[in-house]
């Protein structure tokens, strides 16, 4: 399957590396063609890593992962451009998150609205699947490094396009229990986590660590 990543951060890096390993091709997108990231990451995968703008990546899969940043998702998939990511899915990792305090992580949008709805709303004919961003990247691809099995969600509004990104996580990532949220406004509930996720992180030095739902 073709596929588009886009970001070239360690989140873009890790999902591509581990697309590629399962036989898939990859683009990966960034605001320039030749950003050297991409291009070292192509060029250590060698088979079936490509690399391009956010608009080339796009067009190229027949998926797309948005691994941005997510104070710059809406302008990178603006680049990207809607008729290139009309039909699709794209499953979301990206959280909106405000660095610039590196102890106390802010939200740029919270409560009343969601990144991931933004994205919706922003490409209505495109299907955001918000998932994967209540892990560490490493954890992302790879949740058997985690001593016992823990938890993933999806949220998003077409039940279809949830469906094939469950298959996407349990098949290719090989999470065992993934549970649907509902609908693309509970993004809320899973970027504002990541708040939770920096103190944990914090407190206990930790980084490979997700949740596990226990129920009576």
């Amino acid at each position: 399957m073709n596929i588009a990543v886009l970001g070239s951060g360690e989140v873009g890096r890790t999902i591509g590396s581990k697309l590629v390993q399962l036989g898939h091709e990859v683009m990966m997108g960034s605001w320039e063609e030749a950003n050297p990231e991409a291009v070292a990451w192509a060029k250590r995968e060698e088979r079936n890593a490509l690399f391009g703008t956010f608009a080339n990546a796009a067009a190229f899969g027949d998926i797309v992962f948005n691994c941005t940043r997510g104070s710059v998702s809406l302008d990178a998939l603006y680049a990207a451009d809607a008729k290139n990511l009309r039909g699709k899915i794209l499953i979301d990792t990206s959280n909106p998150l405000d660095y610039s305090d590196e102890k106390h992580w802010k939200l740029i949008v919270s409560n009343t609205d969601s990144l991931g709805e933004q994205i919706q709303r922003a490409f209505p004919d495109t299907f955001v699947v918000k998932t994967l961003n209540t892990v560490h990247n490493t954890v992302m691809v790879d949740p058997d490094k985690l001593v016992e099995r823990t938890d993933i969600f999806v949220s998003g509004n077409s039940a279809e396009a949830k469906k094939k990104v469950t298959m996407i996580l349990q098949s290719w990532f090989h999470w065992k229990h993934v549970i649907d949220l509902g609908d693309i406004s509970t993004s809320r509930a899973v970027e504002m986590y990541t708040l939770l996720w920096r103190s944990l992180r914090l407190a206990t030095g930790a980084h490979r660590f997700n949740i596990k739902i226990v129920s009576a």
